[in-house]
C-alpha cells in the first residue's frame, strides 16, 4: 500500500460486499480506472511543472531541475505501476510536442539528446522507488532516504552512459554527476521529511 491507496475514495475501491453483482463490479472497475488515470495524469503534470524549475549550467548540457525530486516523490506516492505510468505519460507528452521538458522544450529530439538518458532513467527510478514504497520504504525518514538514494542511482545508471556519448567518458562524471549531488541531497532530505509526515498525518504509519 502507498499513500495514494490510503486516501482512495470509496467509488474507486473494491465493493463493500464480498460478492458483488455484475453491475457493482463494473462500477467499481470504472471508478478504479478513473481514479488511477487521474493520479497518473496529475503525476505527469507535477513532473512537467518541476521541469520548469531549471538552472542551466554553462559547463554542462544538463541543467539542474526539480524533475528528479518530482519523479521519485510521485512514484513513492503512487507505487511502481502508476508512478512509472506517470513518467511514461510525461515523456509521451513531451515527444508529442507539448512543452513539458526543461525550459519548456518539446519534441522527440530531446529524448535523443544529451539529457535523453536522464529522461529514460526517470522511468527506472520511478519503478524502483514505487516498488520500495509499496514495501513500506516511505514511512520513516531513514528508509525514505535509502529509497531515494537507490532511485537516484537507478537514474544515473542510465543517464551517465548515454551522456558519455556526447561529452566523453572522461568528462561524464564532472558534467553529469557531481554538479547535481548537492541538489540531490536537498531533494532527498525533503522527501525524507514529507513522505513519513504524510503517513503520520493520516494516522497509518506502517511497520
Amino acid at each position: 500500500m502507498v499513500l495514494a491507496d490510503l486516501i482512495r475514495p470509496g467509488f474507486a475501491g473494491p465493493p463493500a460486499v464480498s460478492s458483488p453483482g455484475a453491475g457493482a463490479a463494473k462500477t467499481s472497475r470504472v471508478g478504479a480506472f478513473a481514479y488511477d488515470l487521474t493520479l497518473i495524469l496529475t503525476g505527469s503534470a507535477l513532473i512537467a511543472l518541476s521541469a520548469q524549475v531549471a538552472i542551466p549550467l554553462p559547463f554542462s548540457p544538463v541543467p539542474v531541475t526539480g524533475q528528479t525530486f518530482a519523479v521519485l516523490l510521485v512514484a513513492s506516492l503512487l507505487g511502481r505501476v502508476r508512478g512509472t505510468a506517470a513518467v511514461l505519460a510525461y515523456l509521451a507528452e513531451g515527444a508529442a510536442g507539448l512543452p513539458v521538458f526543461a525550459g519548456a522544450a518539446a519534441g522527440p529530439a530531446k529524448l535523443l539528446g544529451p539529457t535523453g538518458g536522464y529522461l529514460a532513467g526517470f522511468t527506472l527510478g520511478a519503478y524502483v522507488c514505487g516498488w520500495l514504497a509499496e514495501r513500506g520504504w516511505d514511512r520513516t525518514p531513514l528508509k525514505t532516504t535509502v529509497s531515494m538514494i537507490i532511485g537516484n542511482i537507478a537514474i544515473f545508471a542510465l543517464a551517465l552512459p548515454w551522456l558519455a556519448r556526447f561529452v566523453g567518458a572522461s568528462n561524464v562524471w564532472a558534467l553529469g554527476f557531481w554538479p547535481f549531488i548537492p541538489g540531490d541531497i536537498v531533494k532527498i532530505g525533503l522527501a525524507a521529511a514529507l513522505l513519513p509526515l504524510g503517513w503520520k498525518a493520516l494516522g497509518a504509519r506502517g511497520r
